[in-house]
């Protein structure tokens, strides 16, 4: 399915964002909706005319900027966004038959949406715009490329994605909902590595994480341990460990 070309550009639906759009429409849900110059997944008609917008975004948030900045003060927006907890890698031949199927060992995790949110920091609110995390079982297909000219050029390219099933999921209505995602028996405050151990995850992720919750409100910096920031609540005391 193609989208029409419109100021966003010309999409080609995923397999994994037409099954997932599937499985959140209504029978009343306009589909593939025209809002104000964007294209919306599905628009929901709500009463006195709250109509409801629901974003299925499968990738970067970034490319959701520009089009919550224009509808967020006038619609209520609900954003799908999926995380694959299980994926099978499914990899083909350039001639596209199937030369294996294994299970990757990565698992994701519901607190990998900040690795997305960091790019949505002042525009994720309560009062228009709500977060659903959806944990997937998945396939992804990859293809081989054509013989490398280069030797660090990647031997197979990702084709699409495709969804099997949907393991768990998560609504976040509010910045301070997300805090639900942080450890328990968490130190406070806490530092960036603090946060990592806790969660057996890379430094980076909770970096994005605490950047994030910050400048939503959520976290704030108390102070240093040595030379660490350490966050906690706002309404926590300052000052570090």
């Amino acid at each position: 399915m193609t989208r029409a070309a419109g100021p966003i550009g010309t999409l080609r639906e995923s397999p994994l964002h037409a099954a997932l759009k599937a499985r959140y429409a209504q029978p009343d849900d306009e589909v593939e909706a025209r809002v104000q110059g964007y294209w919306i997944d599905l628009r929901r008609p709500g009463p006195a005319g709250h109509d409801l917008l629901i974003e299925v975004q499968t990738g970067n948030f970034g490319a959701l900027k520009a089009k919550l900045a224009a509808l967020r003060d006038h619609y209520r927006i609900h954003i799908v966004h999926p995380i694959p907890a299980e994926k099978w890698l499914v990899m083909l031949d350039g001639n596209g038959r199937i030369t294996s199927r294994r299970r990757s060992p990565r698992k994701g995790r519901f607190e990998g949406i900040f690795e997305e949110l960091v790019n949505l920091t002042g525009l994720f609110s309560g009062d228009a715009v709500t977060l659903e995390v959806v944990l997937t079982r998945e396939e992804e297909i990859r293809q081989a490329r054509a013989p490398r000219k280069r030797r660090w050029a990647k031997a197979y390219r990702s084709v699409e994605r495709r969804l099997l099933d949907v393991l768990d999921w998560q609504v976040f209505e509010s910045p301070a909902d997300l805090l639900a995602l942080l450890p328990a028996g968490l130190p406070q405050p806490f530092t960036n590595r603090e946060l990592a151990d806790a969660w057996h995850a890379p430094l980076r992720l909770a970096q994005r994480t605490t950047y994030t919750l910050c400048a939503m409100g959520a976290l704030v910096r108390h102070g240093r341990q040595g030379r660490a920031w350490c966050f906690g609540h706002p309404d926590a005391h300052e000052g570090g460990r």
